[in-house]
């Protein structure tokens, strides 16, 4: 069984990027492979499956193209251990995965094929020497708790993408924002479409996970410009 991580409640100061980054790493070495990343409430069969229901949203976000002479090349944003990197993988497209965790990512090289390549680096200073077709960051923006490295972050993202490629973010649907706990901020669906239309792109539609109660969900935006 994973070992519990406490989780500083309402009424907490929020997190600064260093306690962050210290949090996860924690995160990383203590808990299983999937609650890690995962939803830590749940035990590994509920997340397994909550995995499977965000693997396919994935599918729906970047669609069902598989060509194995032409793949994809795609970046998970915040991969964690690497579960949707290998999914993506496995479907044939290239998958560069970053994470701040030095535990998270040596998991991600362990296990790692030939279609996949790990680095340690913040969402903010990623800079490959190619754009991508594709860039997804699951279940991290929302755990920025400052709005300027949160909109470096969601800039810098979307500077990665080519023209007409696709950048999918998870957050909520809301019309404000929330503090939830001191490691957890969502931000506006009205702040995220300020943001793509700044970078040259354009919001398409918001897909749900639809889990049991999970409210969370990625922002699908096209570069157009």
């Amino acid at each position: 069984m994973s070992e519990r991580i406490a989780l500083p409640g309402p009424g907490h100061s929020p997190m600064t990027a260093s306690e962050s980054r210290q949090y996860w790493e924690t995160r990383h070495a203590r808990a299983g492979a999937l609650a890690s990343g995962g939803h830590i409430s749940h035990d590994e069969s509920t997340n397994a499956m909550f995995y499977a229901v965000r693997i396919a949203r994935l599918i729906e976000a970047i669609g069902p193209r598989t060509n194995p002479g032409l793949p994809l090349r795609i970046l998970d944003a915040g991969c964690g251990k690497g579960h949707f990197s290998r999914a993506l993988a496995s479907f044939g497209h290239l998958v560069d995965g970053i994470d701040t965790s030095v535990t998270a990512i040596a998991s991600c090289e362990a296990q790692a094929s030939e279609r996949e390549t790990y680095a340690v680096s913040s969402l903010s200073q990623w800079g490959p020497p190619y754009l991508y077709d594709a860039a997804v960051s699951i279940d991290v923006l929302y755990h920025l708790m400052d709005d300027d490295e949160w909109a470096t972050a969601v800039r810098n993202l979307a500077s990665l993408v080519r023209l007409g490629g696709i950048l999918g973010l998870v957050d909520h649907d809301r019309d404000e924002d929330r503090v939830w706990q001191s490691h957890q901020k969502t931000r506006s669906t009205r702040r995220y479409r300020e943001l793509f239309e700044a970078c040259g792109f354009e919001a398409r539609r918001y897909v749900r996970n639809d889990f049991k109660h999970d409210p969370s969900g990625m922002h699908i935006a096209v570069r157009v410009a």
